[in-house]
């Protein structure tokens, strides 16, 4: 089925999760803040952008975004030609950034007032996960709105599950970033051991990563580690971001999180390094100096 959509926000997610819509034939019209990356992005693809998020909603069946942060997204729905006052009656709203619960219930609720569906659906992948179409998008909203933008979900997403109503989807993915900044402290710790005690990192990786031990950071992000290389992505800064909305909804459900809490201290430890936009793997450069 052909839908016609517009997608908000090119970012390193946005660019090529807007393009993969194109290929799976969707007609397309996309806007950036940034003017000429909307232009470069439709002359790669052959389909439109538009100037405003209004424009580019106009007539749109499904709107998606993935912008920076909760305002941004308040600003691309309901600020000053915002895409919900453009949009038609019936038609749904899906927002990719991550950002707080809260925030996605404020957006259904305006959502509704003007007949509209929203569905929270962020994502994990990262930008390898958005530039091969793999990634994992979490879900939540009304399950009328999430059956309409299913079928769209799917030219990037290798697992589109709804989890719950709105805000739903923005909590499965504070549990996501909890289980990767424990994950990725873990491995930091296990090679500074490994190295500091003369053991060859890249073989030892090698051997337990057939194990128990194995997980995706692991694999893909562990060799790196041993050679200092962070350039693959998702920024420390992103993650505090993320970890910080983490620890405000834990103080919001009164629950304690402690490393949590703790992992995020160690990626302020990297931001003071000057690792504001290295990729989470960094953390191992605490043990580095």
């Amino acid at each position: 089925m052909t839908l016609k959509v517009a997608f908000l926000g090119l970012g390193v997610m946005g660019y090529p999760m807007a393009a993969h819509l194109v290929r799976a034939g969707h007609r397309v019209t996309a806007y950036n803040r940034t003017a000429p990356k909307a232009e470069r992005w439709a002359a790669e693809t052959g389909a439109a952008h538009a100037a405003t998020p209004a424009d580019a909603a106009r007539g749109c069946d499904l709107v998606m975004a993935c912008v920076g942060a909760d305002a941004d997204v308040r600003a691309v729905c309901t600020g000053a030609d915002g895409a919900f006052a453009a949009m038609a009656e019936g038609a749904v709203f899906v927002d990719h950034t991550t950002t707080s619960a809260a925030l996605a219930r404020e957006m259904a609720e305006a959502a509704a007032e003007r007949g509209l569906g929203f569905v929270d659906a962020p994502v994990s992948g990262g930008q390898a996960g958005a530039e091969a179409g793999q990634l994992t998008i979490m879900c939540g909203g009304d399950q009328g709105a999430f059956d309409t933008a299913e079928p769209a979900l799917a030219a990037y997403g290798k697992r589109v599950r709804r989890l719950g109503d709105a805000g739903a989807g923005q909590t499965a993915k504070m549990v996501n970033q909890v289980c990767i900044a424990g994950i990725v402290q873990g491995l930091s710790e296990a090679l500074h051991l490994c190295q500091s005690a003369g053991l060859d990192a890249d073989a030892v990786v090698d051997v337990i990563g057939q194990g128990a031990a194995q997980s995706w950071q692991m694999d893909n992000r562990a060799h790196t580690m041993v050679r200092g290389e962070f350039d693959f992505g998702f920024a420390v800064d992103w993650m505090r971001k993320d970890l910080g909305i983490v620890l405000d909804e834990a103080r919001r459900l009164g629950i304690s999180l402690p490393l949590t809490a703790l992992v995020d201290q160690f990626y302020a430890d990297v931001q003071a390094m000057g690792g504001h936009r290295q990729d989470t793997s960094s953390l191992i450069r605490r043990f580095r100096g």
